[in-house]
């Protein structure tokens, strides 16, 4: 059995100030780095033999922060970054304030954008698209690490990893509109035969 962890970032510079991230490059805020470190904390007896992240700083300082307090892992645990774990882009909200896109477009707009399986935001992605570069790397670099027995560690964003959990959960689109995933808090999985299963 191997066991498969999944990790937003903990909270973004623009997370703390509201506003739409997507692929903007923004570092951890202060209570980021704290939720980071927690994690680690939660973590340290789990060995984890690799790490998937994105290619932006917050998923990455993230998987640093967490295997800085990993005491049950080598020194030399490799760690894997690729853009396809990204955040869902964002288009033209990214930078905005998200109260006051609310009031422009509307809360149920905004809503819509932020949550729905199938609507991007203004020159952006939907969940749907983004779940279409990030199941493939799901299938095609992660599972093979778990089939090897590998404990996994991703550490990606909100959406990324929402798209994910769908897939691993089977949740429908109407479903996944509620499903949040809050910042640097582990979500644990067990993986044998093929099959993964929630850890509660």
């Amino acid at each position: 059995m191997a066991s498969l962890i999944l990790i937003r970032h903990g909270q973004s510079v623009w997370n703390a100030s509201n506003r739409f991230t997507g692929w903007t490059d923004v570092d951890l805020s202060d209570k980021g780095v704290i939720e980071a470190e927690e994690a680690g904390r939660q973590l340290s007896e789990i060995r984890i033999d690799v790490v998937h992240t994105s290619d932006l700083i917050r998923a990455q300082r993230t998987a640093e922060i967490v295997m800085q307090h990993n005491e049950s892992s080598g020194e030399d645990v490799p760690t894997r970054y690729d853009w396809r774990l990204n955040e869902r882009h964002y288009g033209s909200l990214q930078g905005l304030n998200k109260a006051e896109t609310a009031e422009k477009h509307g809360a149920e707009q905004v809503h819509i954008w932020r949550r729905s399986f199938d609507a991007p935001p203004p020159e952006g992605e939907s969940l749907e698209m983004t779940a279409e570069r990030t199941i493939p790397y799901f299938t095609e670099e992660i599972i093979p690490d778990l089939e090897s027995g590998k404990n996994v560690l991703v550490s990606a964003h909100g959406n990324s990893l929402r798209s994910i959990v769908m897939h691993i959960e089977k949740i429908s689109p109407e479903d996944i509109v509620s499903l949040e995933i809050p910042t640097g808090e582990p979500m644990y999985y067990n993986y044998e035969s093929g099959d993964i299963n929630r850890v509660e």
